[in-house]
């Protein structure tokens, strides 16, 4: 009986605390599965601590109570590893630092650090791919991709953040030697190469269909799903907007045997199911949710997150995945990102402003609405052990949201 009880003391605490090692947490699609979140004073969760920072869009990630920021100081790309309770740095890995938007946006990194197995994976906005011990911030191997494999920056720079798969780590890197490729995670040989698809600025997940893992990349062609062991390709989908000057930037969601892609630019979004290497068209069109260059989170069968443009003032929706029939809509949040928390949504905009509400396909509800951070917040939060971590353009936050 004893034993029982400590067992299930030790599982509660394991429960209760969750680290965010990558983009979109540890499951790669924006959900957190810590501790239920209390309700706050009415001037919204404490703030722990708040720092200047450098330039990027790359949010942060956590992992074993230290936090990982890759972001741009003057001429260098910095890897910054900090005490996630305090913010107070443990050590920088500094490198120099080429980047330059031509469109006069943003020189920082794009993609948010990898954590795993005691090694942070980055890929900066020149197509640089590092790994460096997580303890001591010693390099453990780098790969110019844009040497090695003629990879092109595209539009905004090199954005994928990694994904880890085994010993592989997987990227889109938009090369003429290969478009998707794997790396050795503990060497940075290649393993394999597949496609020649142009990078877009969406990230890749690992998806389960018939028990076999998937590895789903949208890239600037469309949807491909690629055996992430060996590169062989199980099926392509093309999904690209007619015009030149546009992008592939939401993150593929995997539920069931489905798949939702999405852009914007006249092109909206799709669902495809999955039978075996076969798939079909569930339903498409640019009405129900396309997505300019946040991601969406999945709860019980339906979708969360913003329709429309950026620069033209989008919407928060809910939808359902498998009709695409639109459940909801709450205009005026212009654009932004969402996050699922147990079974609140939170909803942070590119002004600063965060939201939280019950994710109920029937309705939305803001049971708070508080002002976080000055404008402009696009790089993607991280929650981890009960702390929400946000950064806009020019300084990092911590906020207490759970003891």
């Amino acid at each position: 009986m004893k034993h029982a009880i400590l067992f299930s003391f030790l599982l509660t605490g394991i429960l209760a605390a969750e680290d965010w090692p990558q983009f979109l947490g540890p499951r790669r699609d924006g959900t957190y599965q810590g501790k239920a979140l209390p309700k706050w004073p009415a001037n919204g969760p404490k703030l722990l601590w708040k720092k200047n920072v450098g330039a990027g869009f790359a949010g942060p990630a956590v992992v074993n109570g230290k936090l990982y920021l890759f972001h741009r100081q003057n001429e260098k790309e910095i890897l910054e590893c900090m005490d996630a309770a305090k913010g107070t740095v443990i050590w920088k890995s500094i490198a120099d630092a080429a980047y330059v938007d031509q469109f006069g946006f943003d020189n920082g990194p794009r993609a948010v650090p990898t954590v795993h197995d005691g090694s942070v994976y980055t890929l900066g906005a020149n197509g640089v791919v590092r790994s460096t011990d997580a303890r001591k911030g010693r390099l453990n191997w780098t790969i110019d991709c844009r040497k090695k494999f003629g990879a092109d920056k595209g539009f905004f720079g090199f954005a994928c953040a990694p994904l880890v798969h085994g010993k592989n780590l997987l990227l889109n890197i938009s090369g003429k030697k290969g478009g998707i490729i794997a790396l050795d995670t503990a060497s940075g040989k290649l393993r394999w190469t597949a496609t020649q698809d142009e990078a877009s600025y969406a990230s890749p997940i690992i998806a389960n269909f018939n028990n076999t893992p998937q590895a789903l990349f949208f890239t600037r062609a469309g949807l491909a799903s690629i055996n992430p062991a060996d590169g062989a390709v199980n099926f392509t989908h093309p999904w690209q907007p007619a015009i030149r000057a546009s992008v592939n930037a939401c993150t593929p969601v995997a539920a069931g045997n489905l798949i939702f892609i999405s852009t914007s630019y006249s092109k909206g979004a799709t669902v495809l199911a999955v039978n075996g290497k076969k798939i079909e068209t569930v339903w498409s069109n640019d009405t129900s949710l396309s997505c300019h260059y946040s991601s969406v989170v999945h709860h019980d069968g339906f979708l969360y997150g913003f329709h429309g443009r950026q620069e033209r003032g989008g919407e928060l929706r809910c939808v359902e995945m498998k009709t695409g029939k639109v459940q909801w809509n709450l205009p005026g949040l212009r654009a932004g990102s969402v996050m699922l928390a147990g079974t609140e949504l939170l909803i942070f905009t590119e002004r600063g402003e965060l939201l939280r509400g019950k994710a109920n396909p029937k309705f939305f509800r803001a049971t708070a609405r508080v002002q976080l951070m000055g404008a402009t917040v696009r790089a993607y939060p991280a929650l981890a052990n009960g702390k929400l971590y946000l950064r806009n353009d020019r300084q990092l936050a911590c906020f207490q949201l759970t003891e």
